[in-house]
Formats: C-alpha cells, sequence, structure tokens
C-alpha cells in the first residue's frame, strides 16, 4: 500500500495520486521531489539541493530517483551536482549544527557554497585540513 505523507505539505494532487489503487507503490509507482533545483541565473550554474531537518537521512526510493536526475545533469558544465544539506534542528539560525552532504560546515561557508563561491570538494578539503592541524 502507499505511504500516507507524514507531513503538512501535501497538495490536494499529492493526496490524490496517493489514494488510487492504479498508482499504488506495491506495482513500482513511487515519487519524490527534489526540495532545491538552485541556480544563478546571471551565470547559468545550478545544483540539485536536497533538504532535511532533524537529521533525517534521504529514502532509499528518494535517492534511486535523485541519481537519476544526477546522471541526467551531470554532462552540463554549470551543473555543480547533488547535495544534501542536513540540519541538527530545522534551520541555519536554530543553534543546530549544519551538514553539507557528510562534512559540518558553518552557517557563513553555508552561504559561500550558495552563492558558488566554494565548492563542496574545496570546503571538504579545508575541513580535512583542519583536523589535521588539531
Amino acid at each position: 500500500m502507499t505511504k500516507p505523507r507524514d507531513y503538512s505539505g501535501s497538495t490536494k494532487f499529492s493526496n490524490w495520486l496517493r489514494q488510487q489503487k492504479e498508482l499504488d507503490s506495491k506495482d513500482g509507482y513511487v515519487t519524490t521531489d527534489a526540495d532545491y533545483i538552485w541556480s544563478n541565473y546571471k551565470t547559468g550554474k545550478f545544483m540539485i539541493i536536497e533538504e532535511k531537518c532533524q537529521m533525517q537521512d534521504v529514502t532509499f526510493t528518494q535517492r534511486n530517483i535523485l541519481k537519476v536526475i544526477h546522471k541526467c545533469c551531470r554532462t552540463n558544465e554549470n551543473y555543480l551536482g547533488m547535495h544534501r544539506i542536513k540540519f541538527q534542528f530545522e534551520y541555519p539560525e536554530d543553534g543546530g549544527k549544519i551538514y553539507l552532504n557528510d562534512i559540518e560546515i558553518t552557517k557563513k561557508e553555508l552561504i559561500q557554497f550558495l552563492r558558488f563561491e566554494k565548492t563542496y570538494k574545496q570546503l571538504k578539503n579545508y575541513r580535512k585540513s583542519l583536523a589535521v592541524e588539531k
């Protein structure tokens, strides 16, 4: 049976989809959303961002669909990848930790990342260098 949504972000259409016996997940039909297709229209740079709060993780279904989208986009020279931004609580201002994929970052680093000033790889290498210095 198709799993009901467990948050208030549902739309009438998404609720309708979940109620259709002909579109049941037991037959392989699943849906997911990409939280953000983040871009700078002046430069053409873009990335896909999945936001997770309360240290939640990407579901199996979501991971598989996002991989397909990533494969389709990666030949575009302006595509800067698919990333997960995970919050310990809800958002950068609530005092919790912030993670970009698998590394903890600061709010300032998050802004730099969203401005396309620092890539994930640059932030990861910087974080590794800090750990070596300790």
